[in-house]
């Protein structure tokens, strides 16, 4: 993404790391190595900190354009150009972030696999989430089926590998897009997949954590009518 290098696209455990400001302004501020999330896919932005010559910088979020900005926190102090910093991620948001995205792709894989419903959007916050299905019928108990298989992929610990692979090689996957409309701009000539053996593989640019066993639990609270057949589960996940 533009000047910056993404430690986080290889390294979903990285939360300390060292940068230099490449631009900075009352646009935000461009390094040149960063691990922070700019947000995407439902995945909302990772908070942290910058620290430089005994001054911190907190970061409220990221964005993405030509370049991947940081946001810092309004009226805190900003790096000037040139300045090497201490990068650190906040560890609890991330990691929260982290296994509720790594929930919703099993979820999405177990209503896939066992009902062989397209997701049509999605969305989530630190261990709260939701997903909308074209279902056009909800089976007699929908909500506890749905809750259990989820559970039983979680206790079956399966490795969640991420790879990196040629537009043409991804697409050839069966089932690699999962949306009911494809998300993957034309001009991205490498696909990010993230595969959770054995259950689901996508195509995806978030982090995520190593195993479904790391997921937690997942209690399916809600399922929703949100009209046309279009089904929304709503997951809480729990330790």
């Amino acid at each position: 993404m533009g000047r910056t290098t993404r430690l986080e696209l290889d390294d979903q455990e990285l939360r300390e790391w060292e940068a230099v400001v490449l631009d900075s302004g009352p646009d935000g501020i461009v390094l040149d190595r960063s691990a922070f999330y700019p947000g995407g896919g439902g995945q909302p932005p990772d908070h942290g900190v910058l620290l430089w010559q005994g001054v911190q910088t907190r970061i409220a979020g990221a964005r993405k354009a030509d370049d991947l900005t940081l946001i810092p926190v309004e009226d805190d102090p900003v790096p000037p150009p040139g300045t090497a910093v201490e990068c650190a991620l906040e560890d609890d948001r991330r990691t929260a972030l982290m296994r509720t995205h790594s929930g919703l792709h099993l979820l999405c894989g177990v209503v896939f696999r066992d009902y062989g419903c397209l997701v049509t959007g999605g969305n989530m916050e630190m261990l709260t989430a939701r997903m909308d299905f074209d279902l056009r019928e909800v089976p007699p108990g929908f909500k506890q089926a749905v809750e259990d298989a989820c559970n039983a992929e979680i206790e079956a610990d399966r490795r969640i590998d991420i790879k990196t692979l040629p537009r043409a090689e991804a697409f050839e996957i069966p089932d690699i897009i999962r949306t009911a409309t494809n998300l993957v701009p034309p001009e991205v000539q490498d696909v990010r997949i993230v595969d959770i053996v054995g259950l689901d593989t996508q195509a995806d640019g978030g982090t995520h954590v190593a195993s479904t066993k790391q997921v937690g639990r997942i209690r399916v609270a809600k399922v929703e009518n949100k009209g046309r057949g279009f089904r929304r589960l709503r997951i809480k996940l729990e330790d």
